[in-house]
């Protein structure tokens, strides 16, 4: 099935969102791929392989309606993560990306698009700057999901995404050391926008 959409899953900041993702069987395999992806073309630098593995786990997204499924999806995704990097879960990099996978991999369910809570869920979108800074903005994920109704022969056609689709939160530029421990507070929040 990966080999339809073999160049996307390739590369290495396409996203991938599986909406019933389980114990990650799926995202595992698209992991894997742009882990090799990553390591043919960074694998000679140890502080771009680095990077750039963590931006391929940036890339995968997952929601899963049962708690255990979800633990071991982000369980199995992460020891994927550990093995291409050959470290422990103790090194910043493996703590970083458990951190993403954290808020990458949710709990909730796809059709309310609500997490246990009844809250909306909300998803990281992951950007990598260059010289180890990542962005991170916020998005609500059924705001995400209604960018298909806007563009060319709607309403909405003259204006630009960036108009409509606001990030939640929008974080300072952050370091792996950064993701690692405790991100700084974000920039700016919707709330504020709107006041």
């Amino acid at each position: 099935m990966l080999d339809l959409v073999k160049d996307e899953a390739e590369r290495i900041d396409s996203r991938f969102l599986e909406p019933a993702c389980g114990s990650g069987n799926f995202l595992l395999r698209v992991l894997e791929r742009k882990l090799a992806t990553v390591k043919a073309r960074y694998g000679k630098s140890e502080f771009e392989n680095q990077h750039h593995a963590l931006l391929a786990v940036m890339s995968i997204y997952g929601i899963e309606l049962l708690e255990d499924n979800t633990l071991e999806c982000r369980e199995n995704l992460l020891e994927v993560a550990a093995t291409y990097l050959k470290v422990g879960k103790s090194d910043v990099a493996v703590i970083a990306a458990t951190k993403v996978l954290e808020v990458n991999i949710i709990q909730g369910d796809a059709l309310s698009m609500q997490d246990p809570t009844g809250s909306p869920i909300v998803f990281p979108e992951w950007a990598y700057l260059g010289k180890g800074r990542f962005q991170r903005r916020d998005f609500r994920f059924d705001a995400l999901t209604q960018m298909s109704l806007f563009g060319e022969g709607t309403i909405f056609e003259s204006m630009e995404t960036h108009d409509i689709f606001a990030p939640e939160k929008d974080y300072p530029p952050l370091s792996i050391t950064d993701i690692a421990g405790t991100p700084p507070e974000p920039l700016i929040t919707t709330a504020e926008v709107t006041e």
